[in-house]
C-alpha cells in the first residue's frame, strides 16, 4: 500500500529530495504510513478558527487554478475527521473551480494564519453539492449559497512557520485598541474621582 504522502511525493519529487539530502527523513515518514489522513484535535481547532483558505483545482489537462475562499471563523466546516465542507456563494460567474472539479475532482486546500505563523496543507477529492437540503445536512448555512464543496481528505500536513510574515487582522487590532481605550477611560474616571 502506498503511503499517503505519495499524494505530494511523486517520483520526481523523491528524486529531488534524494539529490538535496532530505529523502532519508521523508522515507521514515513513509515507513510510518505518510502524512496523517484523519484530522487531529489541533488541526480541527486550527481549521475552525480560519477566516480564509486557498482552494487549488486543475483542469483535465492539468492547468492549475487557485481561488480564495473565506467567511467567518467556522466557514470551513469539519463534517468529520476525514471530511471538510464549505458553502460556496455567488462570485464573478467564471466557474473555473467548479468547472475544473467537473473533470478533475482532485483539490488542495492551503490554510495560513499569519498571526500565529501557522499553516496547514490538505490534499483531497471534492464533490459539488447543490441542493439546499444537502447543504444544510452538512452542517452549513444554505442561505444564499449556490452550492457547497465537500472535500474528502486524502492527506494533510503542517508546514513550518519559517518565512511566514507576522500579520494580524484589522478587526483583531480594532478589538485590542478598543479594550485599551476602555481601560484608559476607566483609569481617567478613577483619577477624576480622586480629585
Amino acid at each position: 500500500m502506498k503511503p499517503s504522502s505519495d499524494v505530494a511525493f511523486t517520483p520526481s519529487v523523491k528524486a529531488l529530495q534524494a539529490r538535496h539530502g532530505s529523502r532519508a527523513a521523508y522515507a521514515k515518514l513513509e515507513a510510518r504510513g505518510g502524512f496523517p489522513q484523519d484530522l487531529d484535535e489541533d488541526a480541527l481547532s486550527f481549521i475552525a478558527q480560519q477566516r480564509s483558505c486557498f482552494l487549488a483545482t486543475a483542469s483535465a489537462e492539468g492547468q492549475p487554478y487557485i481561488q480564495h475562499r473565506g467567511g467567518p471563523p467556522g466557514f470551513l466546516h469539519a463534517v468529520d475527521r476525514r471530511t471538510l465542507a464549505f458553502a460556496d456563494f455567488r462570485g464573478n460567474k467564471q466557474f473555473i473551480s467548479v468547472g475544473n472539479l467537473a473533470e478533475n475532482a482532485k483539490v488542495h486546500l492551503f490554510l495560513i494564519d499569519y498571526a500565529t505563523r501557522s499553516r496547514v496543507k490538505i490534499w483531497g477529492t471534492a464533490k459539488v453539492v447543490e441542493h439546499p437540503a444537502e447543504i444544510a445536512a452538512l452542517g452549513l448555512d444554505a442561505t444564499n449559497a449556490e452550492r457547497a464543496l465537500v472535500i474528502h481528505i486524502d492527506a494533510w500536513d503542517e508546514n513550518c512557520p519559517q518565512h511566514i510574515p507576522l500579520r494580524v487582522d484589522a478587526e483583531d487590532v480594532a478589538r485590542v485598541l478598543a479594550e485599551r481605550d476602555a481601560r484608559i477611560a476607566e483609569l481617567e474616571r478613577r483619577l477624576a474621582e480622586r480629585g
